[in-house]
């Protein structure tokens, strides 16, 4: 918590004040959720199931999500879409957007973001390919830098067959 009060005084406020007596406090709190990624595996997250399982395309979108950017230490946020081709097994639909929770809960990049999930997928369902495309706001280029608000970040992470163009173009097509 010294740290944090060292912070504090470093930005130019008084960790003394009335305001700030309780900041150190209230900041590792919310770390505990802001970075609570770090304290779970993918493994952890991630049961499959056998019965019900399909070989048509499964997808879950719009997935919520908010993350740090380790660069700058500032906040991004927005939508994760999933989609896998099953191979025998499939997972609880919650199951996927725990996953997303598991690494955006982390300090991250957008990029590395999808590839992880996308990863975690092909190794614990082995399907026959993954896709994962996310949409952010990046704070670190609304509120400082070059404060552009509006800018929104693409990123995909294609796996299997969802590099069939006519594969990835079914999945674009869902998610829209």
């Amino acid at each position: 918590m010294q740290n944090i009060r060292e912070i504090l005084a470093y930005i130019g406020d008084n960790p003394d004040r009335e305001g700030l007596h309780e900041t150190p406090k209230r900041i590792v709190k919310s770390w505990a959720k802001l970075f609570g990624g770090y304290k779970q595996k993918p493994q952890d997250v991630l049961k499959t199931f056998t019965e019900g399982s399909c070989e048509e395309m499964v997808v879950l979108k719009d997935i919520e999500f908010y993350s740090t950017c380790e660069h700058h230490l500032q906040p991004f946020f927005g939508t994760i879409s999933i989609g896998y081709l099953p191979k025998g097994k499939v997972l609880g639909i919650s199951k996927l957007a725990r996953l997303v929770e598991v690494y955006a809960r982390r300090l991250q990049i957008q990029e590395k973001l999808v590839a992880q999930i996308a990863d975690s997928l092909m190794e614990t369902l082995h399907p026959h390919g993954v896709m994962v495309v996310c949409k952010a706001k990046h704070m670190c280029i609304s509120s400082r830098g070059i404060e552009k608000h509006n800018a929104i970040m693409l990123t995909s992470a294609i796996r299997g067959a969802f590099t069939k163009m006519e594969v990835r173009n079914e999945f674009l097509e869902m998610i829209k």
